[in-house]
């Protein structure tokens, strides 16, 4: 059995569609996962883009995610915390929860959806950075697995 993260609306190393971005209706994407490690206590996100001018580009982290989930559903809200306890932070456009693909005209860039299988829930306020996220479960990943989508203007 092998951890691995699927999105119904675009191939690993496909092209994102443009709902999914700053030039249309800027939702995050629907994403599913199956056969997490037995003992998982929550999942996060994180999404970036490597290929920024600036460097790496968050757009999107959310972390205490349900051990049951297999999934998040397509645009999901940002806000804090949701009613089931999933807490997002800020991405790079300063903003809580997803911001999808912007990137500057030219070569299509790289965006990475990366799931972890934690073996606790982290005591993290809504709001957090990425680093403060990378911090509170950096001894707590049991595995991880990641997609890939490309998006170019």
């Amino acid at each position: 059995m092998s951890f691995v993260l699927r999105t119904p609306v675009f191939s690993d190393g496909g092209k994102i569609p443009q709902k999914y971005t700053c030039d249309g209706a800027d939702v995050s994407p629907a994403l599913n996962w199956s056969d997490a490690p037995a003992r998982t206590e929550s999942f996060a996100v994180i999404a970036d883009d490597p290929d920024a001018p600036r460097g790496t580009w968050t757009h999107w982290i959310i972390w205490n995610i349900s051990p049951n989930a297999t999934a998040l559903p397509e645009g999901v809200p940002g806000v804090g915390e949701s009613a089931d306890g999933a807490r997002q932070g800020k991405n790079d456009f300063k903003r809580i929860g997803y911001g999808g693909p912007c990137p500057p005209p030219g070569k299509p860039h790289r965006y990475f959806f990366r799931l972890y299988a934690l073996d606790a829930k982290l005591d993290l306020t809504a709001g957090a950075s990425r680093n403060e996220l990378e911090h509170a479960m950096k001894t707590h990943v049991l595995s991880q697995t990641e997609l890939m989508g490309k998006y170019g203007r």
